[in-house]
């Protein structure tokens, strides 16, 4: 049984969806305001090879990845821009697409954008004021009175009066209390608003994800994910605006996942550390190799990066496409292997353990090839091919793979078939001097080359 560890709880707990073969699953997306970098992309890769998981295991899955498109950062970047918030928002988001789909992301059931929930969001925080949960401030702001829900912090494990002892001092501020926090921001001039009961203004980002989970998926659904860092107060605020306007547990299991880091910090926009996603894939043979990088490690630790690991990532692909080249699968597959491969991913999403059983199967696949055993290629080639599919990898013709470069300013496939024609015209004249001088061309733009036995030459790019 598939065994998922509860943010809320600390444990490992074995996965039952509240409606039998269903799951619905819920994940903050981005704030679309500028690239995704690959700090973003781990918090997708992981998500995304969750679904992915659950949908091989037979679960019917509705995947919510929501689009905040309405926020302080994408105000303010439009207005150094000179461009709307909302044209800002719609380019970010369509280069958001593009980053993901290089990375193989599948597309999310729903993708629900803020600015689309205005009225389900003024009505949560209709019933929060009606409840005694909310009220509105001096400032003309809807604030949530933190205090009026008695389970604040059991998701962070944070408890108010701590937080009350380490909150700035109450100063010509319309908050009852340091802790509260808005749910429905009054119009300053010049900024995008909607009207409301209490007047023009916006959404603050905790009752967005609220408002559109709850909408899309009900009062209380499977599985609600993101980064850890959206654990305080992100997080613990959706639970005490939903729980407290539902009257419901709101989530059954709360996934987060770790930090990328870079000497030993968290990558993030404010601290000025970050690569872009598609500044990284400039530099790859394949964004396979960045997607595999993102999972080698459990997604609920940190992970470091580093060019080095990114080397390491693509030597791994390059060893299973080799494994993999000049294969077919066949009609049956390891079954221990795929047993041992899904007791990995039932135990918290294993990964590295289940990569560790992936390339027990390539090994076997060589061996099989070296010996000449047709029936036992085939059967660890389909292995191999369907453990890659649920982890997004290894889908590709691993011939065109192989002769992938990596990074730029590369020949191209048409040049290096001219080459390779002029040097085997070179070697049947016997002009060995500018046989080998095509060769030494070749491998200065990367080109590896195999004479094989009848004249044939195999290349691929280093």
């Amino acid at each position: 049984m598939l065994r998922i560890r509860n943010s809320l709880t600390g444990e490992k707990e074995p996965f039952v969806p509240l409606r039998d073969g269903e799951v619905r699953m819920y994940v903050c997306g981005i704030t679309v305001y500028d690239y995704i970098h690959v700090g973003h992309a781990r918090m997708l890769t992981v998500f995304d090879l969750v679904q992915r998981y659950l949908r091989a295991r037979g679960f019917a899955v509705t995947y919510v990845r929501n689009i905040t498109d309405i926020d302080d950062k994408i105000i303010e970047r439009a207005a150094h821009n000179g461009e709307s918030w909302s044209q800002l928002a719609q380019r970010f988001t369509a280069a958001m697409h593009e980053d993901c789909a290089r990375l193989g992301l599948q597309q999310p059931d729903l993708e629900p954008r803020a600015t689309d929930f205005i009225a389900p969001i003024i009505a949560m925080t209709r019933t929060l004021i009606d409840k005694g949960y909310a009220y509105l401030a001096a400032n003309g702001d809807v604030m949530y009175a933190v205090r009026k829900f008695a389970a604040y912090g059991r998701l962070s494990g944070k408890k108010i009066d701590d937080l009350r002892a380490g909150a700035r001092v109450q100063v010509d501020d319309a908050k009852l209390d340091p802790l509260d926090f808005v749910l429905w921001k009054t119009a300053k001039p010049g900024e995008p608003s909607w009207p409301s009961p209490w007047g023009a203004g916006r959404p603050g980002w905790h009752i967005e994800c609220s408002a559109m989970s709850t909408e899309l998926l009900g009062d209380y659904f499977d599985l609600h994910g993101g980064g850890v860092d959206l654990t305080f107060p992100h997080h613990e605020n959706e639970i005490a605006q939903s729980c407290a306007a539902c009257g419901t547990p709101f989530v059954q299991i709360w996934m987060h996942n770790g930090f990328v880091r870079i000497n030993d910090e968290k990558m993030s926009k404010s601290l000025g550390n970050f690569f872009t996603v598609r500044d990284v894939l400039k530099t790859l043979r394949d964004p396979e190799v960045l997607r595999l990088f993102l999972i080698s490690s459990h997604y609920r630790g940190p992970i470091n990066y580093s060019e080095a690991q990114l080397d390491q990532a693509d030597e791994t692909l390059l060893g299973l496409y080799r494994a993999l080249k000049d294969t077919r699968d066949g009609a049956d597959t390891d079954r221990a292997a795929l047993g041992a491969f899904d007791a990995a991913m039932d135990d918290d999403f294993n990964t590295p353990e289940a990569l560790a059983v992936l390339q027990g199967v390539a090994r076997d696949l060589n061996s099989c090839k070296a010996a000449g055993d047709a029936a036992g290629t085939a059967r660890a080639a389909g292995t191999l091919r369907a453990m890659g599919t649920m982890l997004g990898i290894l889908q590709q013709d691993p011939e065109a793979y192989l002769k992938r470069g990596a990074g730029a300013a590369e020949l191209a496939d048409a040049d290096i078939a001219a080459l390779l024609e002029a040097r085997r015209q070179a070697r049947a004249a016997r002009n060995f001097a500018e046989s080998d001088r095509i060769r030494e061309r070749l491998s200065a733009a990367g080109i590896l080359l195999e004479d094989k036995p009848g004249g044939a030459t195999e290349w691929r790019r280093a």
